[in-house]
């Protein structure tokens, strides 16, 4: 007679107890089924402790251990399973316990064997085989008194394997959580609280683009609940939804007025309130007609999960908001905070509890997605959105299409409801939550970035990058990007410079980067432009008051001390910016823009003093004096003739290096003089922009400084090079040589596609600076031309420059994605402020 084998149904993240005798097999078992690191044993614990795992003088201090182990891992949300006797109700309670802290099910594996059998096993034990018989009688009785009572102590399962051979032949199976649906990758549209307002619901389908409930392109309609009371066609909701999630097409959680309704059709006593009263008025109208729907209505609530983890893990979807803590774990806790949020205890001027702002303290990675509490607009608050906007009330209904981040809404038909409150929005601080914390940036931080991974922060770097950005930058919410530092060419190799174009053409050849633009770099102070298309805008973005943008350095600081000569910059590029009718065409309020500001000495007038005019001062005042004393001695017939050469090669130099810093320097008078080149738009509402091909930005950009009368804005001269044309190459590095030749700093060298990986998938260097001859003698100093420097400098390491700026323009990007799609201020901020860390990286300044 062939025996079936026992399935045993495990969820995949649950506590797993295994409860028997000494002796019944438990630790094979667990071997048998389980990876070796998601067993938790006390033997183990117990030798941890004692050196010696039988040693049950230290059983409390092993269970110590065993408990603190196994709550880590559920606590980083692991399958556990514990190996021990557990045959004593008290210990089964501290881990019934342990799984109702971390909201996770308990599940007991029973292994009741013969003692006889038990007794064996021991015996064939040498660190067993002296082990009184009565222990096992002890236990196999213990047990015995607790099997009829597992479930009422809190476990959700019990599987209780009697002999030897059902043990061996058992299989345990992993069950996926009801709440689990990461596999499902969208794409979504999540709709909020509807309450009974059917038309509006099914005109915020047709908007979406649902025809008969089916999305001709495969979306999916996921319902955050309340889909009932209050409103004039509850059964007609349902119906549809029901439909909907029938048919696949649909995902709904329930909402705290299901769960009412639910209880009244399964004869619980519960209040008609709050819009009950109206529900259970349709449905008897409805019994006459479709006597069957009732019922149907209570089975589609009673299989309703608390929340959904959808799109890997991105997403969650539940009725009143859920803490990161709370995610894919399955408790009553969990669906309660689902179902109904949390309070404060406290009760407003209206009667109605206080909601505990959960939003404001969420940090989690996972965008959270919920309704419950009627709101005038839905806006991001710390990567939480709430969708319920008072359609019922007369507001409108909400949806999020996902992965898209756009928000759908259509108004009411009219007010279905007197709501006992105004709609405002409860959480202070505004659509941003509370203000940034500390505990976002400070110590050694990861960052996540979508181009390069995770970028690590040093703990010591962030404390630098604390004291600049704390007392020194512009407000934060204004403060949506810096730009990364940018690496130099290679080192040439020839004959009187350290920098040339050929190196820079190779590098991208290399990399597979087939056309390239080399865009003139200016004598200026790079600058970035937050420009908002008025002062409201500026106000419903970024939630300031008064400034319409910000200009600010490539470190944060304001690059105008003078507030209200900032706002004169920022008419002038927002006049620019209107009459070429770039609003409409990016369909936006606000842009982002990468410039630099000139002249050099607008900003950097303490530098120039106190580090290069005083080396051309210096040379000014020695060298002369140098000269005479070599005239005289001369006269007096002593053969100086060499070392005048020389002295002449130096005062030479002198002068050079006192002409290439004069060139970065002329007088300003307020904006007289001053000159803005503009040489990218990194983003505009809704959309990072950083990705577009340089000739299509650039196209953009002349327009702008086309439509400026007032000569602030000035074009930025480029030349296409095709790095595969020696002919393209030498017309680039002509350009280069002409430029450099009557001054100019050089150039810096782009692939044209802007964003672009090589053959190995890894990020190019958004863009290589190629200095002209002139300007590096004010970096490394009057006489660096000289062979012997030459030679000296050519060792120069370019490593962790490169690594630097590539890692820094990873988390720029990062910042644009995420100001683009409307995320909240701490997540920009993490990845801006961490650019500013990075810079505290030490580096060859001179690269």
């Amino acid at each position: 007679m062939t025996s079936t084998s026992r399935t045993l149904p495990v969820t995949d993240l649950s506590l797993v107890v295994l409860i028997g005798a000494s002796g019944s097999g438990k630790s094979t078992f667990a071997r048998k089924h389980f990876k070796p690191t998601e067993i938790v044993s006390s033997d183990f614990c117990r030798g941890l402790v004692a050196d010696d795992e039988n040693d049950q003088s230290a059983s409390r201090d092993a269970f110590d251990v065993l408990h603190y182990i196994a709550g880590k891992r559920l606590a980083a949300g692991r399958l556990t399973v514990v190996d021990a006797t557990n045959v004593q109700q008290e210990s089964r309670k501290q881990l019934v316990q342990l799984a109702r802290q971390y909201d996770v099910l308990p599940i007991a594996i029973v292994l009741d064997l013969p003692e006889e059998l038990c007794q064996a096993r021991n015996a064939g034990r040498p660190d067993r085989a002296g082990m009184p018989r009565h222990v096992v009688q002890r236990h196999r009785r213990e047990l015995r008194r607790s099997l009829r009572g597992l479930e009422r102590e809190g476990f959700r399962k019990v599987h209780v394997l009697r002999t030897e051979e059902e043990a061996d032949t058992a299989e345990v199976v992993l069950e996926r959580r009801y709440n689990d649906l990461r596999h499902l990758t969208g794409p979504f549209d999540v709709i909020g609280d509807i309450h009974g307002c059917s038309s509006e619901l099914d005109t915020l389908l047709s908007r979406l683009g649902y025809k008969d409930g089916k999305h001709p392109e495969g979306r999916t309609a996921v319902f955050v609940g309340d889909l009932v009371d209050r409103g004039p066609d509850s059964p007609g909701v349902l119906r549809r939804v029901m439909s909907m999630v029938a048919s696949g097409d649909a995902l709904c959680v329930p909402g705290n007025h299901e769960n009412k309704l639910g209880r009244y059709l399964k004869g619980r006593k519960v209040q008609h309130s709050h819009g009950l009263a109206e529900t259970v008025e349709q449905l008897e109208r409805e019994d006459a007609e479709h006597p069957e729907f009732r019922k149907q209505v209570a089975e589609f609530i009673d299989g309703l999960v608390s929340h959904y983890v959808l799109d890997g893990g991105k997403l969650v979807v539940c009725h009143a908001g859920l803490p990161e803590k709370y995610h894919g774990r399955t408790s009553g806790r969990v669906r309660s905070h689902a179902l109904y949020g949390d309070t404060t205890g406290e009760t407003d001027e209206f009667g109605l509890p206080v909601r505990y702002p959960w939003a404001e303290d969420y940090r989690g990675s996972a965008a959270v997605v919920y309704g419950h509490t009627p709101v005038p607009t839905a806006s991001w608050v710390n990567n939480t959105l709430c969708l319920d906007t008072g359609a019922v009330f007369g507001g409108k209904m909400t949806a999020l299409r996902w992965p898209e981040r756009e928000i759908v809404d259509v108004p009411a038909e009219r007010v279905w409801y007197e709501p006992v409150k105004p709609l405002t929005t409860e959480a202070p601080g505004g659509r941003e939550g509370r203000p940034l914390d500390l505990a976002d940036v400070q110590g050694r931080r990861i960052v996540e970035t979508r181009h390069m991974g995770r970028v690590a922060v040093r703990e010591e770097n962030a404390a630098a990058a604390l004291e600049v950005m704390s007392r020194f930058a512009v407000d934060p919410r204004l403060l949506a990007y810096l730009p990364p530092t940018m690496a130099p060419t290679a080192t040439s190799q020839e004959e009187g410079f350290l920098e040339h174009p050929a190196e820079a053409f190779a590098q991208y050849r290399a990399d597979g980067v087939a056309k390239v633009v080399c865009e003139e770099k200016h004598m200026g102070s790079r600058a970035v432009a937050l420009v908002c298309r008025d002062a409201g805008a500026a106000r419903e973005r970024f939630g300031v008051d008064g400034p319409t943008g910000a200009l600010h350095t490539r470190t944060g600081r304001p690059f105008l001390d003078d507030t209200a000569l900032t706002e004169v910059v920022l008419g002038r590029l927002r006049a620019a910016v209107t009459a070429a009718g770039l609003w409409e065409e990016w369909n936006t309020d606000w842009v982002v823009l990468d410039a630099e500001l000139m002249p050099w000495s607008l900003k950097a007038a303490g530098l120039l003093r106190s580090q290069y005019a005083a080396v051309g001062a210096a040379a000014g005042a020695v060298l002369p004096v140098a000269d005479e004393a070599l005239a005289a001695a001369a006269a007096r017939g002593v053969d100086v003739g060499a070392l005048a050469g020389r002295q002449q090669g130096r005062a030479e130099d002198a002068a050079a290096f006192t002409e290439a810093y004069r060139r970065y320097c002329w007088s300003t008078e307020g904006l007289d003089g001053v000159r803005l080149a503009p040489f990218q738009i990194l983003a505009v509402q809704g959309r990072s922009l950083a990705s577009v091909p340089h000739d299509e930005q650039l196209a953009w950009l002349d327009r702008l400084v086309e439509h400026d009368p007032t000569g602030l804005l000035q074009v930025t001269r480029r030349l296409v090079v095709d790095t595969g044309d020696e002919a393209s190459v030498r017309s680039g590095t002509d350009w280069w040589l002409e430029m450099t030749g009557r001054g100019g700093e050089g150039m810096v060298v782009k692939p044209l596609g802007a964003l672009v990986r090589d053959a190995k998938d890894r990020l190019v260097q958004p863009g290589i600076k190629v200095r002209g001859r002139e300007y590096l003698r004010i970096i490394y100093g009057p006489e660096y031309t000289r062979p012997e420097n030459l030679e000296r400098l050519r060792s120069r390491f370019l490593g962790h420059k490169r690594s630097l700026a590539l890692r820094e323009y990873a988390l720029g990007l990062e910042a644009l994605d995420r100001l683009a799609d409307g995320e909240p201020l701490w997540r920009i901020h993490e990845a801006v402020f961490a650019v500013l860390a990075l810079e505290s990286e030490p580096v060859d300044p001179r690269l």
